[in-house]
């Protein structure tokens, strides 16, 4: 009361700086973030399954994004909002486990905290709605567990047809109409690389080339690494070769500081001149000398020294992107040297066969490894815009990340939405079983798997309401593999049509969702500080005075 009186803040105010800003109770934190985390759910749910929508995202260095890939959305829109933010993580956990599932995190997350705000209006308390919620998601993975297609496990993991089979689910839902050419390129290139051991795959050892023109039925598997450029001399084509490579460009070194030099007969320049290409000349004597029959420059290459490489027929590549460069050292052996000179045994790689040839009406240069060195293949993709081949590019690093997950786990589930529905159908059974408050939250888990199926529907155009509601009946009669018909057909059984969902990839979504869900939850308080830095910039046509 002193304090008050004497007109000094108390209580929160007097313990944190000016500026800060502080929220509490359910009311102001708890169904603030469930609104942020429900909204964001929103932006993504509509990109789900075969049909779902494009999103046209305009990120801070404005590049443009046109993709109904979940992660990539969330991941350009830089969400700020603290609740949202730990939704985003638990989809950056799916796509990191598992490479694919982010949307269903999302939808399923947001459907769940949507249920909750039901249950907190009611008066239940959130303690009683994150119990009733980790006991419903124990319960839906053991219902999992029993609705895996009986022979799913025996699966031949280098049989391309059977991988190409479990892939289509996974890629339809990102291009649609496309999975058959796409879903047996990409088995062609995992299964061509595939070690002894297939729990060693390494999704780095299948890279992806875009070349603009022709059409997506164009495309095809090449064995080896693929770089978008021609090699810059004469000599095309080396086999067994060792390779050099310099990521500070093959030159004759600058100096930082200037000098001047008095020439004054004919006979000094003639010899200043000689004097430079004859160094140079022992350096790359020097390199040839080692065997290295491949040099690869990080930067631009000089064009007297590309006169002695051609003389000592050194095959010489220049690659701009250091992406590539480190890819490069990555499947040779090499190492990068940041000076120009002779390498050391130790910085110098191998390569199988490097050759140039002409895929798409590019010339461009593949290297070809043996198997011990780990072999790599590269998809060369054709399409008729960079932004059609950037979202197919997106489709095939998740189904290689799919193919990750099969050579673990080969168990696989019905797609279109039956899973879902007959877990929410025998969780619902369940929570009458139930005693106590939460059973009401077992119900709204329950509910919120409907997301799937509902959006399924209405992304295809079809009445949500009708198909949920005739999933029900089917799955009431025992037909347990019902899902949804995205070309307005009755529920019918998708695993019939190889169109399959990988069981890990639904066990870490289901996981993941409630465990985001519970911990927005259990925030009763927000309490943010003041923002560092000066005062913010004006928006435009503000008032410069």
């Amino acid at each position: 009361r002193k304090m008050a009186g004497m007109g000094l803040p108390y209580g929160l105010q007097a313990m944190l700086k000016e500026g800060h800003k502080h929220f509490a109770g359910v009311d102001e934190a708890v169904l603030r973030n469930i609104e942020a985390c429900k909204n964001m759910a929103q932006i993504t749910r509509t990109s789900l399954g075969p049909n779902g929508m494009n999103k046209m995202v305009i990120n801070h260095l404005e590049r443009l994004f046109v993709t109904s890939d979940a992660s990539t959305i969330v991941t350009e829109l830089e969400i700020n909002h603290p609740a949202a933010r730990l939704l985003v993580h638990a989809a950056k956990a799916q796509e990191q486990e598992i490479g694919d599932g982010t949307n269903l995190v999302l939808a399923l997350g947001g459907e769940l905290l949507g249920g909750a705000e039901g249950l907190l209006r009611d008066g239940l308390h959130t303690a009683e709605v994150s119990d009733g919620y980790y006991k419903a998601s124990a319960k839906a993975l053991e219902i999992l567990e029993t609705l895996i297609l009986p022979g799913s496990n025996d699966m031949d993991i280098r049989n391309q047809q059977e991988v190409a089979d479990r892939l289509q689910g996974t890629i339809s839902s990102r291009v649609s109409g496309f999975e058959g050419i796409l879903s047996k390129l990409v088995a062609e290139a995992c299964v061509s690389v595939l070690p002894k051991n297939p729990y060693n795959f390494n999704v780095d050892n299948v890279r992806v080339v875009k070349i603009p023109g022709g059409g997506l039925a164009d495309s095809r598997v090449v064995k080896g690494m693929v770089f978008r450029r021609d090699a810059e001399g004469t000599i095309k084509h080396v086999e067994n070769a060792k390779v050099a490579v310099f990521a500070q460009g093959v030159d004759t070194a600058t100096t930082d500081t200037k000098g001047t030099v008095l020439i004054k007969t004919a006979e000094e320049l003639e010899n200043y001149s000689k004097s430079e290409e004859s160094k140079l000349e022992e350096y790359i004597k020097n390199i040839a000398n080692t065997g290295v029959k491949v040099v690869v420059s990080g930067t631009n290459i000089g064009e007297m020294a590309m006169h002695f490489l051609e003389k000592y027929e050194i095959m010489v590549l220049r690659l701009s992107s250091k992406f590539e460069l480190l890819r490069l050292c990555k499947a040779t052996g090499a190492a990068a040297r940041s000076t120009f000179g002779t390498p050391s045994p130790d910085e110098i790689g191998f390569a199988k066969q490097l050759t140039v040839r002409e895929l798409g009406g590019a010339n461009c240069c593949v290297l070809l490894q043996e198997g011990a060195l780990g072999s790599i293949s590269t998809i060369c993709l054709r399409g008729s815009t960079e932004g059609q081949l950037d979202d197919v590019e997106r489709a095939i690093n998740n189904a290689v990340n799919a193919f990750k997950a099969l050579t673990r786990d080969a168990r696989c589930l019905a797609a279109g939405g039956a899973v879902e529905m007959e877990v929410a159908r025998q969780l619902q059974e369940w929570s009458k079983s139930q005693t106590g408050l939460e059973q009401y939250a077992i119900n709204k888990f329950a509910e919120a798997f409907e997301v799937v199926p509902r959006t399924l529907a209405e992304n295809s155009g079809l009445n949500a309401t009708d198909v949920v509601s005739a999933l029900y009946a089917a799955h009431a009669q025992g037909q347990a593999m019902a899902g949804v018909d995205v070309d307005g057909g009755p529920p019918k059984d998708l695993s019939k049509e190889s169109i399959l969902d990988v069981y890990m990839t639904k066990w870490w979504a289901i996981r993941l969702a409630t465990e985001a869900a519970c911990t927005v939850l259990k925030v009763d308080q927000i309490i943010m500080s003041k923002q560092a830095g000066g005062p913010k910039p004006r928006g435009p046509g503000g008032d410069e005075d």
